[in-house]
């Protein structure tokens, strides 16, 4: 399969291009910068060059694809518009890739977020939304889902759409600005590591090889109009993140009471994210694709010392 990747230089990317072209497909990896062109080689991929901005080229190179996988974002809207308008320059991207896809049902595999809170009394799955909805829900992520919304829809115009939720900690080697490094600086800074409350609330993960094979499944066999949960470890207590993290960092894990979560205190512009409960169930990607997570879950890759070797 000709397969077109945008978005092939983050960190999800550099892992999905070699996994795709081990399983013996051609990939063609988005390039804007002539670095990036360069990593996109050295990962084994043609380049084309191009940005985001381009809807004309995106489709044309979609239309000359077998199917298209997206991770990139136009991470050059966030000194202006912030998360907002990030996300939402997305969904003309998505219906540029719809309108060249149309009717010849080729894969299209984006990337999502896996950022509903645990509110529903039970993991969240497939099939929920993937961020809430309403009316005091809005931002981000209402565009979010928007945007979700609109790739799943494209299976109703001849276009094998999925989205990929990929967890909240995506782990591996090359993990230097995800959320775990992120709570490490923030307890080397601190001198502890803090958790919120009694640290029962829920976070889940996945290891970044494990997530790419789930997107090599997806573009190859995934029915139109789905969801895929790229998440391995499903609710591991923030405590226990905590703790693990300190255990190498020789510091102390200590509770942030909740009273003192309602200023930025410790976790700063991660309170709202870091105080919230993320159970999720991967069992109907498991069933459907066949997807057998094969890599270390969150706390054995930490144990491998990777993310403390600078400490």
């Amino acid at each position: 399969m000709r397969v077109f990747v945008a978005g092939g230089t983050g960190h999800s990317g550099s892992y999905i291009i070699p996994e795709l072209i081990a399983a013996g497909h051609e990939v063609t990896g988005l390039a804007r910068s002539d670095a990036s062109a360069a990593v996109v080689s050295a990962l084994g991929a043609k380049v084309r060059r191009g940005d985001l901005q381009d809807l004309d080229g995106l489709k044309e190179a979609a239309a000359d694809s077998d199917g298209v996988i997206h991770l990139a974002h136009r991470q050059d809207l966030l000194p202006s518009g912030g998360l907002d308008a990030v996300a939402a320059a997305e969904l003309p991207i998505m219906l540029a890739y719809g309108e060249a896809l149309a009717g010849t049902g080729k894969p299209l595999v984006t990337a999502g977020s896996i950022g509903s809170p645990g509110n529903l009394g039970r993991p969240a799955t497939e099939e929920d939304p993937a961020l809430p909805a309403g009316d005091e829900h809005k931002g981000t992520l209402r565009v979010r889902n928007v945007v979700e919304r609109a790739v799943v829809g494209l299976a109703e115009q001849g276009v094998r759409s999925s989205i990929v939720r990929i967890a909240i900690i995506a782990h591996s080697t090359t993990d230097r600005v995800g959320f775990l490094p992120t709570l490490i600086a923030l307890a080397k800074e601190k001198g502890f590591v803090g958790y919120p409350g009694d640290g029962a609330n829920l976070w889940n993960a996945v290891h970044v090889r494990d997530a790419a094979t789930l997107f090599r499944l997806a573009l190859e066999k995934g029915p139109a109009g789905s969801y895929w949960h790229a998440v391995e470890d499903g609710g591991i207590p923030f405590r226990d993140i905590a703790e693990a993290i300190a255990g190498r960092l020789g510091l102390p894990a200590v509770s942030v009471p909740h009273d003192a979560l309602m200023t930025p205190g410790y976790f700063g512009f991660l309170t709202n994210i870091v105080t919230q409960s993320y159970p999720v169930s991967n069992l109907i990607t498991r069933r459907t694709l066949g997807w057998e997570p094969a890599r270390p879950g969150l706390l054995a890759d930490m144990d491998n010392g990777h993310y403390f070797s600078a400490s």
